[in-house]
């Protein structure tokens, strides 16, 4: 898949892994998220080498991430997006949305899903609901994972 980057004032969003900050992705998600409180490292690296990566720069450190996972074909699951407390209000969470939602393999998906208790309204405006339908839906959901078992 071909690297998109946008560079934007003092700002870089890249889907170039080698640029990514494993360390500072892993810090954030296992310390400060609330979603994925202690995950292991190697969890993290397992699914940034898995998924399509947007990684947030300000110079050259890590600012920002947001991960889809897909078939780039039907469907996407966006997630483990964030914008490091420090620069928010900047309009920087948008502008991810922007080069995220803009991505060419993810155009024409018939479907995107998006797991969120925080920005709802930064999510509406790029057409994402709650659910229609949530007698619809199922899960299998384990919060505690990354407490329980650290061998997972």
């Amino acid at each position: 898949m071909e690297i998109v980057e946008h560079t934007f004032g003092e700002f870089l969003i890249t889907t170039d892994n080698t640029k990514l900050d494993v360390v500072a992705i892993h810090d954030f998600l296992s310390k400060y998220s609330g979603w994925s409180d202690n995950i292991p490292f190697d969890r993290v690296k397992t699914s940034i080498d898995n998924s399509l990566n947007f990684g947030l720069f300000h110079y050259n450190k890590q600012i920002g991430f947001a991960r889809v996972i897909s078939d780039f074909s039907t469907i996407a699951y966006l997630g483990d997006i964030y914008v490091l407390d420090n620069y928010r209000g900047q309009g920087l969470s948008k502008k991810l949305m922007d080069v995220v939602m803009g991505h060419p393999n993810l155009k024409g998906l018939r479907r995107w899903i998006l797991l969120t208790s925080t920005a709802d309204w930064l999510y509406e405006k790029y057409g994402f609901t709650k659910l229609p339908k949530p007698e619809l839906y199922m899960e299998l959901f384990t919060p505690n994972i990354y407490k329980s078992d650290k061998k997972t």
